[in-house]
């Protein structure tokens, strides 16, 4: 259910503001999207996960939150950056 560590490597250097980023809420939001584009899959064969569920419903709240915080922060990059993940909002 987790996303590889070549795939988080990949999603880093895509996102990275600058050399070395691995915290930035660009990173992290493809890094979560990622992650929650997985647990979508998982449960169209897996409709009765709850426990995951549950994870993936966190996922998408730590998302928000991120996405609110570049926007407030700058919402130049916060549209470069939904358009970029194809983020519908």
């Amino acid at each position: 259910m987790s996303i590889t560590p070549e795939e988080k490597a990949r999603l880093m250097k895509e996102f990275a503001t600058k050399e070395g980023d691995t915290g930035s809420p660009e990173v992290q939001v493809a890094i979560l999207t990622s992650r929650i584009s997985t647990l979508t899959e998982h449960f169209k064969s897996h409709k009765k996960d709850n426990h995951s569920r549950r994870g993936l419903l966190m996922m998408v709240a730590q998302r928000r939150k991120l996405l609110d915080y570049a926007r407030a922060k700058d919402e130049g990059r916060y549209q470069d950056l939904i358009k970029r993940l194809g983020i519908r909002r």
